[in-house]
């Protein structure tokens, strides 16, 4: 599987932006995708999954009700919209597959990443 990441940028505190996830590849074998972010000095953190056939979601309580994660099967791509963006929302998001049905761990597959910065 072969994840390709995009959307990320700068934008203001308050502001929105949509990072789009796109699998290539085995995707019959995802069962979860995920959206993790790392910010500088700090590990990795789990952001928000969704069911890659049923569509249950997952979510961080720093995100909840400010993130949607969605997908498009059709298109085999994931989205996490991010609003009412905040400076420690900065990070590197990653996106990421998983074989199996663990949620916040054991991602098989990840992607390049893509940078988000929120300004002040």
């Amino acid at each position: 599987v072969q994840l390709q990441a995009s959307g990320g940028g700068l934008v203001q505190a308050g502001g929105s932006l949509r990072l789009s996830c796109a699998a290539s590849g085995r995707t019959f074998s995802i069962l979860i995708m995920g959206w993790f972010r790392q910010a500088p000095g700090k590990e990795r953190e789990f952001v928000a999954a969704i069911g890659w056939s049923g569509g249950s979601t997952y979510y961080a309580d720093s995100v909840k009700g400010r993130f949607t994660i969605s997908r498009d099967n059709a298109k085999n791509t994931v989205y996490l919209q991010m609003n009412s963006l905040k400076p420690e929302d900065t990070a590197i998001y990653y996106c990421a597959a998983n074989t199996d049905s663990r949620i916040r761990f054991g991602y098989d597959y990840w992607g390049q990443g893509t940078q988000v910065t929120v300004s002040s």
